[in-house]
């Protein structure tokens, strides 16, 4: 989905931000292919608390750290990607980050982390809004996403949706040449993807995606 790269402050701050601070980087590397397994990404930033955590997201996290001034003391660590390449997954090493942003924010003096996850079968039922999905249990009575469940097993606790965490606003032919597919009238089209459907307005000539995520919040020495 190399459209989320679209965000605002993802084309504005998000590389800058990954440069200064390059050490809160985290990359596990298999040493006898040396070749990385998983890399994990977060900022340091400035939280009110979690249970005011706003419906911005990934977005906020981004432009709150990258916009942090000098006077205002980091608390909290902000995770925005763990990523695995398909031939890793299924080996624990996404928990094996999580545990590892979690000793990274205590060896920061950080008191806790929050992040703006992003459920991993939402995109299976883009139609369903966040808040029914992150109600759906398994037979087990666990959460549904097994990416939510991950997090939850390591010690986070679910905060609530952030339905604006990750939105790119851009012209018609942008979402054409993307999607690979003709928008002849205004509508809510489904995406390869996306967790949510992208709304048309061709009066306006603009396609808007508007992704939600789940938040999830922990407190260092949880894991």
């Amino acid at each position: 989905m190399g459209y989320l790269n679209y965000t605002r402050p993802h084309y504005e701050m998000y590389a800058r931000l990954l440069e200064t601070y390059a050490d809160y980087q985290l990359c596990l590397v298999d040493e006898e292919r040396g070749y990385p397994v998983a890399v994990a990404n977060c900022v340091p930033l400035s939280c009110r608390g979690v249970e005011g955590l706003p419906p911005e997201g990934w977005d906020w996290v981004v432009e709150t750290a990258a916009t942090r001034g000098a006077d205002e003391e980091a608390d909290t660590l902000g995770a925005l990607a763990i990523s695995v390449p398909a031939i890793y997954r299924e080996k624990g090493y996404a928990r094996l980050m999580i545990r590892e942003l979690l000793a990274l924010a205590e060896r920061k003096g950080l008191k806790g982390l929050v992040a703006p996850v992003r459920p991993s079968l939402k995109a299976r039922h883009p139609f369903v809004a966040i808040e029914d999905y992150v109600t759906w249990t398994d037979d087990r009575g666990r959460p549904y996403d097994p990416w939510i469940r991950s997090h939850l097993a390591s010690g986070g606790r679910l905060v609530g949706p952030c339905v604006r965490s990750m939105v790119v606003e851009e012209p018609v032919g942008f979402w054409e040449n993307w999607t690979e597919q003709r928008f002849e009238r205004s509508g809510s089209y489904e995406v390869a993807g996306g967790l949510v459907p992208l709304e048309i307005d061709l009066e306006r000539q603009r396609g808007r995606y508007a992704e939600p995520n789940v938040w999830v919040a922990y407190t260092v020495g949880s894991a």
